[in-house]
Parts: structure tokens; C-alpha cells; sequence
């Protein structure tokens, strides 16, 4: 059989694979070219030079695609993403759950640290927790599923605050203190969220329960948007101010990886809110 000029130009293995492997290189180039489109639409020379392709498989390429809905073709800008992602988009994110998505990287979390690992999220003005993994040491953590604490006087619940802005965090910490909150100092409590929001994560430093630490860290969704998050809490006598400052980065990491299971990339941000 005669073999298509353009392929043999910019597809030269595929001469000796077989069907199963030039399927696969198929899909794998449509999966490129969406990654290439992701920024706004693209020109036909452009798509081509980033695909390594020659114009003509690059065209054929992405008519495929279109066919599908994965692209749409506008005459004057080029390709862009098309409708079928959309509709995907919001397929996945319907069928997520976060509890089980979140799980295997908890319990990744629990047995390096072997401490407790919590993960929660707003609701309402409060911090529902959401799942628990009791650690190995043996440490009484008085959190269980379905608790509801305040978000100013926890960990995790002040890892949920992080994006927030100063006159949230007045309104929110006026009201925890005047609904029973433990009590905290108004000025130490905004020097530390500041430091907590630059830095990406956040302490229990025994303000929520006595004798009790944790290191949280947000989760965020394809958006950036904050959805939930997740801490490690132990017994004050195994979270001093060094180890507490070692297992931030490793908090942070695990909930950047379930952040990425929910569709979250690095390059994502939400827009800033003023502090002020």
C-alpha cells in the first residue's frame, strides 16, 4: 500500500510498527496538540512547528479532533478548544470525590509521618472534617468525621483561609471569638495568617486542643480555587518548631498532589484578593 508522503516525512518508524502502535502514537500526538492548544487559539504553522509536524498530518490531525469535538476551527484566530471538553470538564468534576480521590495520598501522608492525617473543607463559616487516618503513635486526637470546629482556631481550617482577604479574616475571627472559639490575640493571629498565606501553609500551635499541633495545607481545584484541605496533628511533644517546619514542606507536596488528581497545575492561580 502506498504511503502517505507527509507521513513518511514526519512519521518515519511508523514503517515498521504495527497498527496497535501507530494507533497509540495517534492518540498520543491528539493528546499533545489539546496541550498545545490549551493557551487560546493557534494557527495551522504554528500548531505544526510545535508538534514537530508536518502541516499536512498536523491538519489531518486536528480535523480528527474537531470531528470529535475536541476542537474547533475559527477562519481568522485558528484552533482552539471545542465543546466535547466542556461537557467532559464537568462529567469529571461531577464524579469526583474528594474523599476518595484524596485517600491514597492521606494514607501515603499518615505512615511516612505516622501521625494523624485530617482532611476537611468549608462549610459555612465552619471546618467540616471530612476523613481521618489515626496515626501509629499513641496519640488521643479528639477530631472525628463529620465534626464541625472553628475555621480561626485550627490548622486546617486556617489553611481553607489562606486566599482570603484581611476583612474576611476580621469578620470570621469576630466570630468565632464571640461564639466560643478559644481565645487568641487579635494582632498575633494576623501576623501569623500573614506569614501563613505567603508561606502556603498553616499551624495548629495548640490553640484548638491542648497539647495537640497540626501542619495543614490547602487543596485546590482546576480553577486554584481552595476546595479543601488536609493537616497532620500529633502530640505537642512530637511537633516541636523544628519538626513542625520540616513536615510543612511534605504537607504542602501531598496536598499539591491531590490538587493535581482534581485537575490543579502549578501554573493555575486564582485571582489575588486584595489583603488589605
Amino acid at each position: 500500500m502506498r504511503r502517505d508522503p507527509s507521513n513518511a516525512e514526519s512519521e518515519p518508524t511508523e514503517k515498521k510498527a504495527g497498527p496497535k502502535v501507530q494507533g497509540s502514537q495517534t492518540l498520543i500526538r491528539g493528546l499533545d496538540m489539546l496541550d498545545k492548544v490549551i493557551d487560546g487559539p493557534i494557527k495551522l504553522a504554528e500548531l505544526s512547528a510545535r508538534m514537530g509536524l508536518t502541516r499536512s498530518t498536523t491538519h489531518r490531525l486536528a480535523n480528527a479532533l474537531i470531528d470529535r469535538g475536541f476542537l474547533t476551527y475559527l477562519p481568522r484566530d485558528g484552533y482552539q478548544l471545542g465543546p466535547k471538553l466542556i461537557q467532559l470538564g464537568f462529567l469529571a468534576q461531577s464524579q469526583a470525590d474528594i474523599v476518595q480521590i484524596a485517600r491514597p495520598r492521606m494514607e501515603e501522608l499518615a505512615a511516612a509521618s505516622e501521625d494523624t492525617v485530617h482532611l476537611g473543607r468549608m462549610d459555612g463559616d465552619l471546618a467540616l472534617y471530612l476523613d481521618k487516618i489515626p496515626g501509629r503513635r499513641r496519640v488521643e486526637i479528639s477530631s472525628r468525621i463529620g465534626d464541625r470546629q472553628p475555621l480561626t482556631s485550627t490548622g486546617l481550617g486556617k489553611a481553607l483561609l489562606v486566599d482570603g482577604s484581611e476583612a474576611e479574616w476580621t469578620r470570621l475571627f469576630e466570630a468565632d471569638q464571640a461564639h466560643g472559639a478559644p481565645r487568641a490575640d487579635r494582632e498575633t493571629w494576623f501576623e501569623r495568617m500573614r506569614g501563613y498565606a505567603e508561606a502556603g501553609h498553616a499551624f495548629d500551635l495548640e490553640e484548638n486542643e491542648d497539647q495537640i499541633r497540626c501542619v495543614a495545607a490547602p487543596v485546590r481545584d482546576v480553577s486554584g480555587k481552595i476546595v479543601a484541605a488536609i493537616s497532620v496533628s500529633s502530640a505537642a511533644q512530637y511537633m516541636d518548631d523544628e519538626r513542625m517546619a520540616a513536615l510543612s514542606g511534605q504537607v504542602r507536596e501531598t496536598a499539591q498532589r491531590i490538587s493535581t488528581d482534581l485537575g490543579w497545575s502549578p501554573d493555575v492561580r486564582p485571582p489575588r484578593r486584595s489583603r488589605r
